[in-house]
């Protein structure tokens, strides 16, 4: 039986979605939160639900669960932090293995596989599908044993096709976003398929829309046996983030997982170098050494290689995202970031290049030259920036030296550059991240090592 929670609750949950939606979005929103907790988190259906006034007692549970996984603050309620990861695109399949439509361990038997595809989205060419396809398989191919040949005709170890909506498999597509393909793990009939909602905008080689590439390399990962990872940087993360497909290497998290089911790859060489796969950096760990730090209008952010971190006062966790998963034109490992108030635009510096965002929007004509701050052309590359609030001042770490550019009169200030440790006594080792934190006062600068 389902038991109902109280009026209290009820009326709770109520107000607190019309604070985040408004009176006239919140039955719709409602009724979304409630189809996702019950196709991801094994909520029981219901035959009606009034938005307004029912709410089923499970779904406190299940919600917790849903920001347990996340990594969010674990409240049992529908707040906007909950909400907006409810609403990124993203992969079809449960994200805990008891809420799976296929409960147990599946793996496949052998390690030669087939795979068909049974019919072609609009938005590509016909080869530049077969070739995603084909390049996605053999992610998991470059680190396992197992092998894939395709075949044109008959059934396949796994059928591949793009469809919408109801596609006569009991697990419909939802229109346009939202649930981008889902995957059936390694068992009889329809183990190891791998379904693509043609609502969506695929693409090839660029950022826009959805990549195929990398939703196919990650459904194939369910095809295999994997369920989805809590690692933002892992590839089975449920949500959909636009990586460079030029230079993708499989993540460490994804390696171990696939690894544990299937072996390594018996054909690599041991004496050849091996590359080594991508890890999601910890912010606990000690020995970390940040890229940068800057503010956005009153968040922080802190970034390290492929990744930053968020802080900012609507959130009571510190949320670790892929750089671009939010620009996919900025680079990894960038250099160094600062805020400049006076422009109300955070700058984004990588070698002899700097981008420049408006809030979380790209700015048009960007990237452009570091030339942009008068600095002399030997420079070449940027450890840090410092922006000092109460004198307009732009100081820029280069090695062991400063230069300090004036941004009200967008000139490079007489006397520089100067040692660091003649503009901040007693600092000593290389600084690879600066900020000034204006609710404190204070400069913090981050250092490499210590002499």
């Amino acid at each position: 039986k389902i038991r109902r929670v109280t009026k209290t609750m009820a009326a709770h949950t109520w107000l607190h979605c019309r604070e985040i939606t408004g009176k006239k979005e919140c039955k719709l929103t409602l009724i979304f939160f409630q189809n996702y907790l019950t196709q991801l988190y094994g909520l029981p259906k219901q035959a009606s639900f009034d938005a307004e006034k029912r709410v089923m007692s499970g779904m406190s549970l299940r919600l917790k669960e849903m920001q347990q996984f996340f990594r969010l603050k674990i409240t049992g309620k529908l707040d906007e932090e909950t909400l907006d990861v409810m609403k990124k695109p993203r992969c079809g399949v449960p994200d805990v293995a008891a809420y799976s439509t296929f409960q147990g361990d599946y793996k496949w038997k052998k390690h030669a596989l087939t795979y068909r595809i049974e019919n072609y989205t609009p938005d590509m060419s016909v080869a530049e599908v077969d070739d995603s396809i084909k390049r996605a398989l053999q992610v998991w191919a470059d680190v396992t044993p197992l092998r894939f040949t395709r075949i044109y005709r008959g059934t396949a170890d796994i059928m591949i096709s793009f469809g919408v909506r109801d596609h006569r498999d009991g697990y419909p597509f939802d229109g346009p976003d939202g649930f981008l393909a889902h995957a059936f793990p390694p068992y009889e009939g329809l183990g190891g398929d791998a379904h693509f909602d043609d609502d969506e905008t695929f693409s090839y080689r660029t950022p826009q829309g959805y990549n195929l590439f990398l939703v196919a390399a990650h459904e194939f990962g369910h095809s295999l046996g994997l369920e989805h990872s809590q690692d933002p940087g892992a590839l089975m993360y449920p949500t959909y983030v636009y990586r460079d497909i030029d230079t993708f290497a499989l993540p460490h998290d994804d390696v171990s997982g696939i690894q544990s089911l299937y072996g390594p790859n018996p054909d690599v060489n041991p004496e050849d170098p091996k590359p080594t796969p991508p890890v999601t950096p910890n912010k606990c760990d000690p020995k970390l050494v940040l890229d940068a730090v800057t503010m956005l209008r009153g968040e922080l952010m802190f970034f390290k290689s492929s990744f930053f971190w968020r802080s900012y006062p609507l959130s009571a966790t510190v949320e670790q995202h892929l750089i671009k998963g939010f620009w996919p034109e900025i680079p990894d490992h960038i250099d160094a970031a600062f805020e400049s108030p006076l422009d109300d635009k955070v700058f984004i510096i990588k070698g002899e290049k700097v981008w420049a965002l408006y809030g979380y929007d790209m700015v048009q004509g960007y990237p452009k030259s570091i030339s942009i701050f008068r600095l002399p052309r030997k420079v070449k590359k940027i450890d840090a920036v410092l922006y000092d609030e109460t004198s307009y001042k732009i100081l820029f770490f280069v090695n062991n030296q400063i230069y300090s550019y004036n941004e009200e009169q967008r000139k490079l200030e007489k006397g520089y550059p100067k040692p660091v440790e003649d503009v901040f006594s007693g600092m000593t080792g290389k600084v690879t991240a600066a900020f000034q934190y204006k609710g404190m006062g204070f400069a913090y600068l981050y250092l490499h090592s210590f002499i």
